[in-house]
Protein backbone atom coordinates (compact mmCIF):
# COMPACT_ATOMS: atom_id res chain seq x y z
CA UNK A 1 0.00 0.00 0.00
CA UNK A 2 1.33 3.39 -0.92
CA UNK A 3 1.58 6.26 1.80
CA UNK A 4 -1.03 8.20 -0.06
CA UNK A 5 -3.65 5.37 0.30
CA UNK A 6 -2.63 4.40 4.01
CA UNK A 7 -2.89 7.89 4.68
CA UNK A 8 -6.37 8.16 3.44
CA UNK A 9 -7.37 5.33 5.22
CA UNK A 10 -6.95 6.34 8.38
CA UNK A 11 -8.14 9.53 8.30
CA UNK A 12 -11.53 8.19 6.70
CA UNK A 13 -10.94 5.37 9.81
CA UNK A 14 -11.09 8.75 12.34
CA UNK A 15 -13.86 10.29 10.68
CA UNK A 16 -15.73 7.19 10.88
CA UNK A 17 -15.00 6.55 14.66
CA UNK A 18 -16.08 10.51 15.87
CA UNK A 19 -18.91 10.04 13.92
CA UNK A 20 -20.36 6.87 15.96
CA UNK A 21 -19.17 8.39 19.11
CA UNK A 22 -21.10 11.66 18.15
CA UNK A 23 -24.94 8.79 17.66
CA UNK A 24 -23.79 7.22 20.79
CA UNK A 25 -23.79 10.45 22.58
CA UNK A 26 -27.42 11.39 21.55
CA UNK A 27 -29.00 8.36 21.62
CA UNK A 28 -27.90 8.60 25.53
CA UNK A 29 -29.29 11.86 25.87
CA UNK A 30 -32.67 11.16 23.81
CA UNK A 31 -32.80 7.84 26.90
CA UNK A 32 -32.18 10.33 29.74
CA UNK A 33 -35.37 12.84 28.39
CA UNK A 34 -37.09 9.55 28.31
CA UNK A 35 -36.14 8.50 31.99
CA UNK A 36 -37.23 11.82 32.90
CA UNK A 37 -40.61 12.30 31.16
CA UNK A 38 -40.93 8.85 32.57
CA UNK A 39 -40.79 10.00 35.69
CA UNK A 40 -42.69 12.65 36.24
CA UNK A 41 -45.96 11.32 34.88
CA UNK A 42 -45.65 8.19 37.25
CA UNK A 43 -45.94 10.75 40.18
CA UNK A 44 -49.47 12.16 38.73
CA UNK A 45 -51.54 8.88 39.99
CA UNK A 46 -49.74 9.15 43.21
CA UNK A 47 -50.98 12.45 43.65
CA UNK A 48 -54.16 11.91 42.81
CA UNK A 49 -54.59 8.53 45.22
CA UNK A 50 -53.51 11.12 48.49
CA UNK A 51 -56.62 13.52 47.44
CA UNK A 52 -59.98 12.71 50.09
CA UNK A 53 -62.44 11.88 47.97
CA UNK A 54 -64.85 13.86 50.44
CA UNK A 55 -67.25 10.55 51.41
CA UNK A 56 -66.48 7.67 54.17
CA UNK A 57 -68.46 4.50 54.50
CA UNK A 58 -67.98 2.12 56.96
CA UNK A 59 -69.40 -1.16 58.15
CA UNK A 60 -73.01 -0.68 56.49
CA UNK A 61 -73.86 1.69 59.38
CA UNK A 62 -76.33 3.96 59.20
CA UNK A 63 -74.31 7.28 60.51
CA UNK A 64 -72.05 8.85 58.40
CA UNK A 65 -69.26 11.00 58.41
CA UNK A 66 -68.44 13.06 55.77
CA UNK A 67 -65.98 16.07 54.87
CA UNK A 68 -66.52 17.90 51.89
CA UNK A 69 -64.72 21.00 51.31
CA UNK A 70 -63.88 21.69 54.60
CA UNK A 71 -67.26 20.89 56.54
CA UNK A 72 -67.56 17.89 58.67
CA UNK A 73 -71.24 16.97 58.74
CA UNK A 74 -72.56 13.96 60.65
CA UNK A 75 -75.88 12.14 60.47
CA UNK A 76 -77.35 9.26 62.07
CA UNK A 77 -80.68 8.47 63.71
CA UNK A 78 -81.05 8.09 67.02
CA UNK A 79 -84.13 7.30 69.43
CA UNK A 80 -83.57 9.54 72.73
CA UNK A 81 -87.17 10.40 73.38
CA UNK A 82 -87.98 8.96 76.44
CA UNK A 83 -92.27 8.23 77.17
CA UNK A 84 -90.95 8.11 81.79
CA UNK A 85 -92.23 6.00 83.98
CA UNK A 86 -95.94 4.83 84.34
CA UNK A 87 -96.12 7.02 87.79
CA UNK A 88 -95.20 9.87 85.35
CA UNK A 89 -97.58 9.83 82.97
CA UNK A 90 -99.66 10.79 85.70
CA UNK A 91 -100.07 11.69 88.83
CA UNK A 92 -102.91 11.01 91.63
CA UNK A 93 -104.23 9.23 93.94
CA UNK A 94 -104.43 5.21 92.90
CA UNK A 95 -107.91 4.12 93.05
CA UNK A 96 -107.68 0.90 91.71
CA UNK A 97 -107.96 -0.88 88.35
CA UNK A 98 -104.57 0.98 87.03
CA UNK A 99 -106.76 4.33 87.80
CA UNK A 100 -104.96 7.22 88.91
CA UNK A 101 -107.56 10.02 90.12
CA UNK A 102 -106.20 13.60 90.15
CA UNK A 103 -105.25 14.98 93.55
CA UNK A 104 -106.18 18.92 93.60
CA UNK A 105 -106.54 21.14 96.83
CA UNK A 106 -107.83 19.88 99.76
CA UNK A 107 -110.16 21.76 102.21
CA UNK A 108 -109.30 23.90 105.01
CA UNK A 109 -111.49 24.41 107.52
CA UNK A 110 -111.42 28.40 106.55
CA UNK A 111 -111.87 27.00 102.74
CA UNK A 112 -115.83 26.33 103.98
CA UNK A 113 -119.11 27.98 105.11
CA UNK A 114 -120.22 26.27 107.83
CA UNK A 115 -123.42 26.17 109.63
CA UNK A 116 -125.18 23.46 111.80
CA UNK A 117 -128.89 22.90 112.85
CA UNK A 118 -130.23 20.27 115.75
CA UNK A 119 -132.28 17.05 114.08
CA UNK A 120 -134.34 14.31 116.53
CA UNK A 121 -133.83 11.27 114.71
CA UNK A 122 -131.78 8.50 116.46
CA UNK A 123 -132.34 10.37 120.26
CA UNK A 124 -131.58 13.78 118.76
CA UNK A 125 -127.98 14.78 117.16
CA UNK A 126 -126.21 17.71 115.45
CA UNK A 127 -126.04 18.09 111.50
CA UNK A 128 -122.90 20.07 110.60
CA UNK A 129 -123.42 21.35 106.96
CA UNK A 130 -120.10 22.55 104.84
CA UNK A 131 -119.89 24.40 101.52
CA UNK A 132 -116.97 25.85 99.96
CA UNK A 133 -116.98 29.48 100.06
CA UNK A 134 -117.58 31.15 96.78
CA UNK A 135 -114.50 31.16 94.38
CA UNK A 136 -113.38 27.85 95.85
CA UNK A 137 -113.31 23.92 94.94
CA UNK A 138 -111.66 21.64 97.15
CA UNK A 139 -111.87 18.43 98.57
CA UNK A 140 -112.70 17.08 101.78
CA UNK A 141 -111.00 14.11 102.49
CA UNK A 142 -112.30 10.11 102.85
CA UNK A 143 -111.96 10.90 106.38
CA UNK A 144 -113.42 11.78 109.79
CA UNK A 145 -113.96 15.01 110.60
CA UNK A 146 -112.34 16.13 113.45
CA UNK A 147 -114.93 17.55 115.85
CA UNK A 148 -113.70 18.37 119.77
CA UNK A 149 -115.75 19.57 122.74
CA UNK A 150 -114.43 22.23 125.59
CA UNK A 151 -111.46 23.18 126.63
CA UNK A 152 -110.10 19.72 127.16
CA UNK A 153 -110.68 19.13 123.87
CA UNK A 154 -113.13 15.72 124.08
CA UNK A 155 -113.11 14.52 120.71
CA UNK A 156 -115.91 12.30 118.94
CA UNK A 157 -114.81 9.10 118.26
CA UNK A 158 -116.05 7.29 115.01
CA UNK A 159 -119.95 6.91 114.57
CA UNK A 160 -119.59 4.53 111.06
CA UNK A 161 -117.20 1.34 110.74
CA UNK A 162 -115.35 2.54 107.15
CA UNK A 163 -114.39 5.79 105.75
CA UNK A 164 -116.33 6.95 103.05
CA UNK A 165 -115.70 8.66 99.42
CA UNK A 166 -113.52 12.13 99.20
CA UNK A 167 -115.90 14.97 98.04
CA UNK A 168 -115.57 17.59 95.62
CA UNK A 169 -116.56 20.94 97.01
CA UNK A 170 -117.70 23.88 94.85
CA UNK A 171 -120.51 25.87 94.30
CA UNK A 172 -124.04 25.02 95.64
CA UNK A 173 -122.70 21.48 96.72
CA UNK A 174 -122.74 20.58 100.87
CA UNK A 175 -121.41 17.98 102.89
CA UNK A 176 -123.13 16.69 105.97
CA UNK A 177 -121.97 15.32 109.27
CA UNK A 178 -123.92 14.44 112.02
CA UNK A 179 -122.34 14.71 115.91
CA UNK A 180 -124.27 13.07 118.47
CA UNK A 181 -122.85 14.20 121.40
CA UNK A 182 -124.07 11.52 124.10
CA UNK A 183 -123.88 7.96 123.40
CA UNK A 184 -123.99 7.05 127.29
CA UNK A 185 -127.38 5.70 128.98
CA UNK A 186 -126.18 7.39 131.84
CA UNK A 187 -126.80 10.99 133.51
CA UNK A 188 -123.84 13.25 133.64
CA UNK A 189 -121.60 14.87 131.40
CA UNK A 190 -120.54 18.40 130.22
CA UNK A 191 -122.76 21.20 129.66
CA UNK A 192 -121.48 22.81 126.47
CA UNK A 193 -123.21 25.03 123.72
CA UNK A 194 -120.45 25.17 121.29
CA UNK A 195 -117.92 22.38 118.97
CA UNK A 196 -114.74 22.95 117.22
CA UNK A 197 -114.70 21.28 113.71
CA UNK A 198 -111.63 20.93 111.71
CA UNK A 199 -110.57 18.83 108.51
CA UNK A 200 -108.33 16.51 110.18
CA UNK A 201 -106.32 16.52 113.17
CA UNK A 202 -103.58 18.88 111.17
CA UNK A 203 -105.42 21.61 110.23
CA UNK A 204 -104.14 25.04 111.47
CA UNK A 205 -107.69 26.90 111.08
CA UNK A 206 -109.95 24.84 113.26
CA UNK A 207 -113.47 26.63 113.46
CA UNK A 208 -116.17 26.86 116.66
CA UNK A 209 -119.57 26.45 115.93
CA UNK A 210 -122.22 27.50 118.01
CA UNK A 211 -124.68 24.13 118.75
CA UNK A 212 -126.83 25.53 121.85
CA UNK A 213 -126.66 23.58 125.24
CA UNK A 214 -125.50 20.21 124.84
CA UNK A 215 -124.26 17.34 127.36
CA UNK A 216 -121.40 15.78 126.38
CA UNK A 217 -120.41 12.39 127.05
CA UNK A 218 -118.40 9.90 124.56
CA UNK A 219 -119.20 11.69 121.19
CA UNK A 220 -119.34 10.27 118.03
CA UNK A 221 -119.40 11.69 114.44
CA UNK A 222 -120.31 10.26 111.00
CA UNK A 223 -118.07 10.66 107.96
CA UNK A 224 -118.69 13.32 105.37
CA UNK A 225 -121.78 12.70 103.08
CA UNK A 226 -123.35 14.36 100.43
CA UNK A 227 -126.81 13.25 101.13
CA UNK A 228 -127.93 14.74 105.25
CA UNK A 229 -130.18 11.25 105.35
CA UNK A 230 -127.03 9.45 105.43
CA UNK A 231 -125.64 11.34 107.94
CA UNK A 232 -127.54 10.26 110.83
CA UNK A 233 -125.33 8.97 113.49
CA UNK A 234 -127.27 5.83 114.96
CA UNK A 235 -125.98 4.40 117.80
Amino acid sequence: MSGNRRKAFLVSAALMGGAMLMTACQNADTATDAGASQGSSSSSPVATAATPSGSSTGGGGQGSDATSNGTSTSTGTGTGTGKGSEDGVGSGVDTGGGKREPVEQGCGANDISWSTRSESQAGGYILIVAKAKAGITCYLPAALPTVAFGSDGTQAGPAEQSVGEQIKLSGGTAAYAGVNPKTTGTDGGKELDSIIVAIGDDDPDPVSLPVGTITVDEPVVTNWHTDPADAVPFN
